[in-house]
């Protein structure tokens, strides 16, 4: 770049976008970069308090914001994204389908300690719904040397552990089964309000319900009516009720006794905190483990009543086929406290963004 007075820039090239802010009325870049200035645009430049400018002068070994923009984007965006094109060194990236957002944490905070250039995203682990925005590249100084970008590039790689810096899990077709759970019920003596709040939730995903089924409080019939519905072709089966410490409550035992492997049993979360979440590793022909075990759920009484719980902050992933470990469930107690506002921005809210 050079630096010149704006009253001689007419013929030269613009390096940079040109930002006008009309309060009330617009902002945005008013001449794009490249732009060749014309000698009616100079009165406009004066007016916008540009008395100089840098044009263009292309030198090796160094990009323009936009170019290194670019190359945060190439870093950043996986599958399922897209990306607009760069404006003042600026790039957004926005979902191109429903799914779930994931942030390789790790990356992202090597290419944010680097200095003069970010990239802000929305929280990890929520859901999306195609064209929302997930993340902003921004290079900081008008040009920037090619080899820290070259440099940067190799530390997200090797921070990255091989994984993207950002990732859109879409949501999978889920054969889904419910097993209501309880004496009361199964005996004729209240109604289940409890599976048509799961439908309704579930509606928001493309799911398949292959079978419901209503046991009383034994533990054997309960692990029959789940093995019964995976048998039937569920990938994952959600259990109402008997979740708590009562003598009648043997939800857990029947889901244990299927012989799955309970992640946890309880969550730092409320509403949820008698959460269990499990997963069942089914046998290939040549004796490993299928890559995506079906899962078994035991889902507390609150999921019934509150508007939101510990199922939904789950279920998302559940339905994008991403593991949840006992790790990432501890880390949501900083944040697992619903407030129960009023008006529910969830997800768009701190309900469950915890972090480890």
């Amino acid at each position: 770049m050079k630096l010149i007075r704006t009253v001689d820039a007419e013929g030269h090239v613009l390096c940079h976008d040109m930002t006008r802010i009309i309060p009330g009325r617009f902002k945005g870049p008013a001449f794009k970069k490249g732009h060749i200035v014309t000698k009616e645009d100079i009165p406009v430049l004066l007016e916008m308090g540009k008395e100089n400018l840098y044009v263009w002068e292309k030198t090796e070994g160094i990009l323009h914001e936009d170019e290194a923009a670019a190359v945060l984007r190439d870093l950043a965006a996986g599958e399922h994204m897209t990306a607009g094109a760069p404006s003042e060194g600026k790039i957004e990236i926005k979902a191109a389908c429903d799914g779930l957002f994931k942030v390789n944490r790790k990356a992202l905070l090597a290419i944010n300690s680097t200095p003069q250039m970010m990239i802000a995203t929305r929280f990890g682990d929520t859901p999306v719904k195609a064209g929302d925005k997930l993340a902003g590249t921004r290079i900081i100084p008008l040009v920037i040397e090619k080899e820290k970008m070259d440099d940067l590039r190799k530390r997200t790689l090797e921070a990255s552990d091989g994984l993207p810096v950002l990732e859109l899990k879409p949501y999978r077709h889920k054969k889904v089964g419910i097993v209501t759970t309880g004496s009361e019920v199964y005996r004729g003596l209240i109604e289940d309000k409890f599976t048509p709040v799961l439908i309704s939730k579930l509606e928001e995903f493309d799911v398949e319900l292959v079978g419901h089924e209503t046991t009383d409080d034994d533990d054997r019939m309960t692990s029959a009516a789940i093995n019964g519905l995976l048998d039937k072709g569920a990938q994952v089966v959600l259990c109402t009720g008997g979740m708590s410490v009562d003598p009648d409550d043997r939800t857990p035992l029947a889901i244990r006794n299927t012989g799955a492997d309970i992640v946890t049993y309880g969550a730092p979360v409320l509403p949820g905190a008698m959460f269990l979440l499990s997963y069942l590793y089914d046998k290939e022909p040549d004796g490993e483990c299928a890559r995506t075990p079906r899962v078994i759920c035991g889902l507390p009484g609150c999921v019934m009543y509150a508007k939101r719980t510990i199922f939904d902050l789950l279920l998302p992933r559940i339905m994008a086929d991403d593991i949840i470990s006992a790790q990432e469930v501890y880390a949501l107690g900083e944040g697992g406290l619903c407030l129960g506002c009023d008006v529910c921005t969830f997800p768009a809210c701190g309900f469950g963004k915890g972090r480890m």
